[in-house]
């Protein structure tokens, strides 16, 4: 074969991005040398590999084959990496890890920063996702780690207790559910929300429930973040559902009031999910047990 590691690396960040543009500049690579290699590894295997569209590229049948021999052959180099590095410095783990908007804002920064600054040889790309979304590129091998509610359906997935998540409601004192303690999401649906942009996995998570009690959320304002869509709330243009440790976080600086969800799938166990464990690189595997649940064993 006349392609390498930096040619199947290349194919796998322009197959997640859709572009040959983007994948280039994420492989660190001018445009005309990545289109060259994608031509090169199309020739050697005689077959096409993408389908070029107006609106960007798509692996063809034999590119998602190549695709999944890439992220095996990639993930084999880094457990190597992993094993190795043990006995020397220079070569760095890569880590993808998907999870919900909650995780990534409430839980994520803070263990992941000590266990970054013990391994400054690992580096994790943190994607956004649903948790059925997160199952099933997971069990596809297009990521290493995952974080799910306990409540999904992960096959053959081996799963670690990760954290509680909480969903309660803020408003403005001024607003008519501020004198309420407690609230049922159905109730809440007959005001306006500011909820955070289009596309989070909260607030498409809260869609979802809206929509199996026939409502939909009419949101005055979107926009990114929780200390952003609380500022408003306070000044009463809508009301948000948050999780509670951003809420009491937000209290503390804030004229809030905070009322919690009656719903049961309003407070979730979230869970660390991974394929096949005893199997993954060990920078993997000490990112898990580093921000797993602690003194909590594995589930079997």
């Amino acid at each position: 074969m006349s392609f390498d590691l930096t040619d199947l690396r290349l194919f796998l960040h322009v197959v997640e991005s859709g572009s040959i543009t983007s994948g280039a500049e994420r492989a660190f690579l001018a445009l005309a040398s990545a289109s060259a290699r994608i031509r090169n590894m199309e020739d050697t295997l005689g077959v096409k590999l993408l389908t070029r569209g107006r609106r960007g590229v798509a692996p063809t049948e034999a590119g998602h084959a190549l695709m999944r021999h890439a992220h095996n052959i990639m993930q084999d180099w880094e457990r190597m990496v992993g094993d190795v590095s043990e006995y020397g410095q220079g070569l760095k783990g890569h880590v993808r890890l998907l999870c919900n908007t909650s995780t990534i804002t409430e839980f994520l920064p803070e263990v992941l920063s000590s266990y970054l600054t013990a391994h400054p040889n690992v580096g994790v790309d943190i994607i956004e996702r649903l948790s059925t979304e997160i199952v099933q590129e997971l069990l596809e091998n297009k990521a290493d780690l995952g974080v799910v509610a306990k409540t999904s359906d992960v096959g053959a997935l081996t799963t670690f207790p990760f954290r509680t998540l909480k969903l309660v409601l803020v408003v403005s004192p001024k607003h008519p559910l501020a004198s309420r303690r407690t609230t049922s999401f159905a109730e809440t649906l007959d005001y306006d929300f500011v909820g955070l942009a289009e596309g989070s996995s909260i607030q498409r998570y809260l869609e979802a429930h809206a929509s199996r009690v026939g409502k939909r959320i009419n949101y005055r304002v979107r926009l990114r973040g929780f200390m952003a869509a609380s500022r408003l709330v306070e000044d009463n243009v809508g009301i948000a559902v948050i999780p509670e440790t951003a809420a009491l976080r937000c209290k503390k600086s804030m004229n809030l009031r905070v009322v919690r969800l009656t719903d049961v799938w309003a407070t979730r166990q979230l869970m660390l999910c991974v394929r096949d464990f005893a199997h993954q690189p060990l920078h993997v595997r000490e990112l898990v047990e580093h921000i797993r649940e602690p003194t909590t064993p594995p589930d079997p």
